[in-house]
């Protein structure tokens, strides 16, 4: 996708960010709200998805007016070998994270598979989901637009109908907060869900025909999308008391329009991992071409998916993303407070902000452990900020700079 041809309309980035929402994690996790009931439960969904959404699409206000993608907007507060050090853990997360979607689709299409055609391969469903992915990256800018609108008008028909199915069972509202979760945890699994995507949000954003409309059309599309799902996921788990996302559409009874929504919605939502991967590779090495990087990016997800324990591999890949929380409270800090919006290109690595995000990752596991009514992402990202502003003036001159 060449930033100088690229443009997205409010509405495509909508339609992107809508089916980036439209996933099976996002499905799963509102599940796990189950234990605060119908009512307590959508309450921490939309509360949790209206803040972590306003902080979101802060980072991609950040893309909007620089036109920078996300990791290399972190130049501005970190210098240039600070982005390269968020480069790298946001190139593992992501790689990572598209072999995870990519074998847990293929893990649910083939419990579907195995209900209405007796067919039993996971490996085959998890190549399909790859090779689909790896088609969506190489229609680059212009297939790209119109097939993922085309794509999510399609996911959007089959929510409706899913949210058909699961909302007539009349059951789901009534059901009583068991006490067995706090509003906090609930809240916490609501905006770590949205703050997940702040590495990647401005390498859409920055794409935006009109700021206004682009940025607009990105918050709404991602909250509407996300919370619905949320929505769904504990709507299904109160009614079929499981959490695995495929016994909750076996026991609705979705069947083909399930294993539709498995493989598109894993799709449209990887196709953003494996390319962010690409683009995040180019701030460290910038002579390559974005397709192709995104391209090798997802086959190395789908080879990992096919051939890694990725269980064990999804622990570590949580920990990489506790940094993102740091890291952008202090280049928000810094863009909208201190207002400093552009790359100094001789700063090449800022060591006071260094520390403080550093402070900020371990703030971050302490609040974890508090089990605040706010959750941890929310106070680890103000209280690290807090920490910027104030020291900002005494860590000005930590810096290397070039000679």
């Amino acid at each position: 996708m060449n930033q100088d041809t690229m443009r997205l309309s409010g509405f495509q980035l909508f339609a992107l960010w809508f089916g980036a929402a439209i996933s099976l994690a996002e499905i799963f996790t509102g599940g796990f709200l189950a234990p605060l009931g119908f009512i307590d439960g959508l309450k921490a969904i939309l509360l949790g998805h209206l803040i972590g959404g306003i902080v979101l699409i802060l980072g991609g206000v950040i893309g909007a007016n620089s036109k920078l993608p996300a990791m290399m907007s972190t130049r501005i507060s970190f210098g240039k070998y600070g982005s390269y050090l968020f480069s790298l853990f946001n190139v593992l997360q992501l790689i990572g994270w598209t072999a995870v979607m990519i074998i847990s689709g293929g893990r649910a299409a083939n419990e579907l598979g195995k209900s209405l055609f007796g067919f039993d391969n996971i490996l085959s469903w998890s190549l399909l989901i790859g090779i689909l992915i790896l088609l969506w990256i190489l229609l680059g800018k212009e297939g790209f637009k119109k097939l993922n609108v085309i794509a999510v008008v399609l996911l959007f028909a089959l929510t409706l109908l899913l949210c058909f199915v699961v909302f007539r069972e009349s059951s789901v509202f009534q059901s009583a907060n068991s006490g067995k979760m706090s509003f906090g945890s609930a809240l916490e699994l609501s905006v770590i869900m949205p703050l997940s995507w702040l590495p990647l949000i401005a390498d859409y954003t920055r794409f935006s025909q009109k700021k206004s409309t682009g940025l607009l059309g990105s918050f709404f599309g991602y909250f509407l999308g996300s919370s619905l799902m949320y929505t769904i996921g504990l709507a299904v788990a109160i009614y079929s008391k499981d959490g695995d996302v495929t016994v909750m559409m076996s026991a609705m009874h979705l069947g083909f329009f399930a294993l539709c929504i498995v493989l598109l919605s894993t799709v449209t939502t990887t196709f953003l991992d494996a390319y962010s991967a690409g683009v995040t590779f180019l701030n460290v090495f910038p002579k390559f071409s974005e397709r192709t990087v995104a391209f090798v990016m997802g086959l190395i997800g789908l080879v990992i998916a096919i051939v890694a324990p990725i269980e064990e591999y999804e622990n570590f890949l949580y920990a990489i993303g506790s940094v993102f929380a740091p890291l952008f409270a202090i280049l928000l800090s810094d863009y909208f407070f201190f207002k400093k919006e552009r790359i100094d290109e001789n700063l090449n690595l800022h060591i006071g902000a260094l520390i403080i995000w550093a402070i900020g990752v371990y703030l971050y596991y302490q609040f974890i452990t508090l089990d605040l009514l706010i959750g941890a992402t929310l106070p680890t990202m103000l209280a690290t900020a807090l920490l910027f502003v104030i020291t900002k003036k005494g860590i000005k001159t930590w810096i290397l700079e070039q000679k």
